[in-house]
């Protein structure tokens, strides 16, 4: 069957290649892909990934094999694959602690968008309460961004989408943000909860606009830039404020099947900003790299 695999070439981060069919234990579905979703994270870092591996966590298909031991969806079944290894395939074997069941009225392609993209805020944002809070959401206009962006605006937050020009601020006053920012610079807010998905520098400055017991909580370091506090930043007096890291790879079903019931009932929408097939997928590399994506990239594989 044909994979997208890891390519440490230069050419890469990504190729195609014949890989063997997958081969599910008593405890895994078969599951036929029909898209998958892309990550600026595994593409960009891709060197922490063996050559040759089929890549990928996110993607969304059809089950064509049960689990042999009676867990999980059935044969037929429509499912969303989130945070789940060696999903860039034609065919793959995930447990189905992996697996959200996609409703009728969800397009099978949305679904796939919601794997490390929806689930990483759904965590974060769950931690606390958010009603009337204010919440800031750094890189809003990425696919973490949009979905954050919903997600605090459903808790009940004032949130404020921060993102890196005039141009990527399109659609997210319509998602729920109630400002958005191309410098945090432009607000004196204070806010309860930071979720931040660019690192270096702009860690720094939003330390400075936390408030008091206010948490900032990193889910991505895009810049790839080094953070550095000026002396004293970290000093303070009042309520603690706190640095929260993010690494949560546990099994994404609950969080699936909870995010899929939101966009079932039209209360969550998938930031899909560029659909392509497959073979089309290193141009989609470059147009993520390029910044040129808002949102999310959906490839479609049959």
């Amino acid at each position: 069957m044909r994979a997208l695999v890891v390519d440490h070439s230069g050419a890469g981060p990504v190729r195609f290649a014949d890989v063997d069919e997958p081969v599910p234990s008593a405890g895994e579905a078969l599951v036929e892909i029909r898209h998958i979703g892309l990550n600026f994270g595994e593409l960009n870092y891709v060197d922490q990934w063996p050559a040759g591996a089929v890549h990928g966590h996110d993607a969304a298909g059809i089950v064509v094999r049960a689990a042999s031991d009676g867990s999980g969806p059935p044969e037929g079944t429509r499912v969303a694959v989130g945070m789940a290894p060696h999903a860039w395939a034609e065919r793959v074997a995930v447990s189905p602690a992996s697996l959200g069941t996609v409703p009728k009225s969800v397009d099978l392609a949305d679904a796939a968008a919601l794997g490390i993209a929806g689930v990483t805020p759904f965590r974060v944002l769950r931690t606390r309460s958010l009603l009337a809070r204010n919440v800031l959401i750094t890189g809003a206009s990425g696919g973490v961004g949009h979905f954050a962006v919903q997600l605090a605006a459903l808790a009940g937050a004032r949130v404020t989408a921060l993102v890196g020009s005039p141009e990527r601020a399109a659609g997210l006053r319509e998602l729920g943000a109630d400002k958005v920012l191309t410098d945090l610079a432009e607000t004196g807010d204070q806010f309860d909860l930071v979720l931040d998905t660019v690192g270096g520098p702009l860690v720094a400055q939003a330390w400075s606009s936390l408030a008091e017991g206010g948490t900032l909580h990193l889910v991505g370091y895009s810049s790839g830039q080094e953070t550095t506090f000026p002396p004293g930043a970290l000093f303070g007096f009042g309520e603690p404020r706190s640095i929260a890291t993010y690494g949560d790879m546990t099994p994404t079903g609950e969080e699936l099947t909870d995010l899929l019931g939101l966009m079932a009932a039209g209360r969550l929408s998938a930031p899909v900003g560029l659909r392509g097939h497959w073979h089309e997928v290193g141009d989609a590399v470059q147009a993520l790299f390029a910044r040129k994506v808002h949102g999310k990239i959906i490839l479609d594989v049959a």
